[in-house]
């Protein structure tokens, strides 16, 4: 979690406007499905997938309605975790992030799973 953090941190102060924002979108869900997996530790990547792609895309829709924005004008906090205006591309974002969990989940287990039985 903190990997992706300081990765959405320098993509931020390297880089400005569309990239850094649609990376950031992704790496918002790469950090949802990180903190799903701390708390299950044993959930399946699909069903990690599955959760972070569908909070992230809650909460885009949420910004259909005043809340979020009224809740980010008071506070940063709310700001970096809900924003505050919905914008289509975001959803697009959000599903690579997910899916790019979900691969290296996947990879990460598999090469677990070979180093801790190496014979067959």
């Amino acid at each position: 979690m903190a990997a992706t953090v300081a990765a959405g941190l320098a993509i931020r102060a390297l880089s400005d406007g569309s990239f850094a924002k649609y990376v950031g979108d992704a790496l918002y869900t790469v950090l949802l499905y990180a903190l799903c997996v701390l708390a299950i530790p044993r959930i399946r990547p699909l069903t990690a997938t599955l959760a972070a792609l569908g909070l992230s895309w809650a909460i885009e829709f949420l910004q259909l309605t005043p809340i979020p924005a009224e809740l980010s004008r008071q506070s940063t906090l709310a700001r970096l975790v809900l924003g505050s205006t919905f914008n289509p591309p975001d959803l697009l974002w959000y599903a690579v992030g997910a899916i790019s969990a979900l691969l290296v989940h996947t990879t990460v287990r598999r090469a677990t799973r070979r180093t801790s039985h190496p014979f067959p």
